[in-house]
């Protein structure tokens, strides 16, 4: 099979290329000049320097790889997790205007079928429940994360809605493991580490975790599974108050401070308040009956 990858470098492009490289698929993995491009030839993939921002170089790499399916992996993170929030207004027109450039190709070259990735901790959810499949991104979220969650639920369902290709939005927990945030020598242990995390109020906000390796071997299987949505999460949806606390003891890293709301709301601002009271966890039940997806216990649950 022909695979191209957008966003073939990130925290889940280059183990998908490596995962995908060594079952025999033929793959094109589109990122920027550098030494990312080594490590896809070093996989035994071919790399596409397109701007995703530029509709006709996009269009031109897809035709010159003429994929199968187009993966759409983009995203627009920092080095540092605390300008998470200042980096999501790229990471926000790279979905708008960068996904709208693939999908638009993907369809004129009629390639079979669209994988995308989106995000499995912005669902609606009644307090207390987990969301499945059907639950809607939350609009309603404030600042940047509202503006990301508006414009990845319109792509979704242009995804969803195309008349000619098999669309497949897979929405992520949050990723740990090699090459992530999360991981003992990530930058979020470092933060820890140096006090620099805190519990914001009751820390009542559910999180969704994936480890990357399982989240890969979801993706794989989907490029032949039933098209539709699928909540690419494991089994163990926490508040905060528990898995920060456990993941610091993971780390070797000093219990996590209690900070205050109204604290927080000037010195951290809404949307940090918005992940650590309102994120609710999500259901993988469709995943493991669709995609035989099967992740691993949470590694520091219980730490």
């Amino acid at each position: 099979m022909k695979i191209f990858i957008a966003g073939a470098t990130g925290a889940v492009g280059l183990p998908l290329v490596r995962a995908l490289t060594t079952l025999g698929h033929q793959v094109t993995g589109m990122t920027r000049p550098g030494r990312g491009s080594d490590r896809l030839r070093e996989l035994g993939a071919a790399a596409s320097f397109a701007d995703a921002f530029d509709p006709e170089a996009v269009h031109k790499a897809i035709e010159a790889a003429a994929p199968d399916v187009v993966i759409d992996q983009l995203t627009w993170l920092p080095a540092n997790p605390a300008d998470i929030i200042k980096s999501m207004p790229n990471d926000t027109r790279l979905h708008r205007e960068g996904g709208a450039n693939l999908i638009a190709a993907a369809e004129k070259l009629g390639v079979g079928r669209y994988i995308m990735q989106s995000r499995g901790f912005y669902l609606e959810a009644p307090a207390g429940e987990l969301a499945d499949e059907a639950a809607r991104l939350r609009y309603d979220a404030p600042g940047e994360i509202g503006e990301s969650t508006r414009t990845i639920g319109a792509y979704e369902d242009r995804v969803l809605a195309s008349p000619s290709l098999a669309g497949v939005v897979l929405r992520y927990g949050f990723f740990y493991g090699p090459g992530t945030w999360y991981r003992p020598d990530g930058a979020i242990a470092d933060q820890v580490r140096n006090g620099e995390s805190a519990i914001i109020g009751e820390g009542n906000g559910v999180w969704s975790f994936v480890h990357i390796d399982d989240a890969v071997a979801a993706t794989v299987a989907s490029l032949t599974a039933e098209p539709g949505v699928y909540n690419v999460v494991d089994d163990d949806p926490l508040p905060v108050a528990e898995w920060l606390p456990a993941f610091a003891r993971w780390v070797d890293a000093p219990e996590p401070k209690r900070l205050s709301v109204e604290d927080a709301l000037k010195t951290a601002g809404e949307e940090a308040v918005y992940y650590h009271t309102r994120l609710t966890g999500a259901s993988n039940r469709r995943a493991k009956e669709k995609l035989g997806f099967a992740p691993r216990p949470l590694l520091w649950k219980g730490a």
